[in-house]
């Protein structure tokens, strides 16, 4: 599978209340090309991962809505995606995949501050590529369903399939329960969400064994 028939499969998927960056516009904060700019950078990152053949896997459970459900790359806000390019080298990414002013995420924040002193470049990735949300708030987050994770598998199985990763990390307990659900390993570390920040960062810096910086 190349990653434009990659991308276009992800792009033909519809569920209810669930918006699929990569086809969906948000009439909240969207304009006519969202969706097109957003396939664009997640692209230009799948097509750079895979060529300096990248062993390693960062797994969330959704795109947050305000994340990825706003630039198309999981773990990544509108704030880091030039990260995207000052630590793995992916050229060309759009900032403007919204009318609105880029807002963070605590999760993309965390996560970016360990990608940049760890320097390799790492797939991100959800274990359901979408982003769910309760039903009439479209800025909203929730967990999938085990229907929508379903429905979604394959695309979780050809991501572990082409990448065939040596290293993969599941941020909590759902993440580690979709890889296991699929049949295969992973380790998982503490969300980085909600008070755990030290703990995940600590966590990653003994997978990659580096030294604690504050010990």
């Amino acid at each position: 599978m190349t990653v434009n028939e990659f991308i276009g499969e992800l792009s033909s998927i519809s569920l209810r209340n669930v918006f699929n960056p990569y086809r969906d516009v948000c009439t909240l904060s969207d304009h006519i090309a969202s969706p097109s700019l957003r396939c664009q950078n997640l692209t230009l990152f799948l097509n750079t991962i895979l060529k300096h053949g990248v062993r390693s896997i960062w797994l969330g459970r959704d795109l947050g809505y305000r994340g990825g459900r706003r630039t198309g790359i999981a773990l990544t806000d509108e704030f880091h995606l030039t990260a995207l390019q000052d630590t793995f080298g992916v050229f060309g990414v759009v900032k403007a995949t919204t009318d609105h002013e880029p807002i963070k995420e605590r999760t993309a924040t965390e996560v970016w501050k360990i990608l940049t002193v760890i320097g390799q470049p790492i797939l991100l990735w959800n274990v359901f590529p979408f982003h769910p949300f309760e039903e009439g708030e479209p800025l909203s987050n929730r967990r999938h369903t085990g229907q929508e994770f379903d429905l979604c598998r394959d695309v979780l199985t050809t991501v572990f399939e082409w990448l065939q990763p040596i290293t993969v990390v599941a941020l909590g307990a759902d993440a580690e329960a979709a890889v296991l659900n699929i049949g295969r390993k992973c380790e998982r570390v503490r969300h980085p969400s909600y008070g755990g920040q030290t703990d995940f960062a600590r966590e990653i810096y003994k997978i990659y064994e580096m030294p604690w910086p504050l010990s």
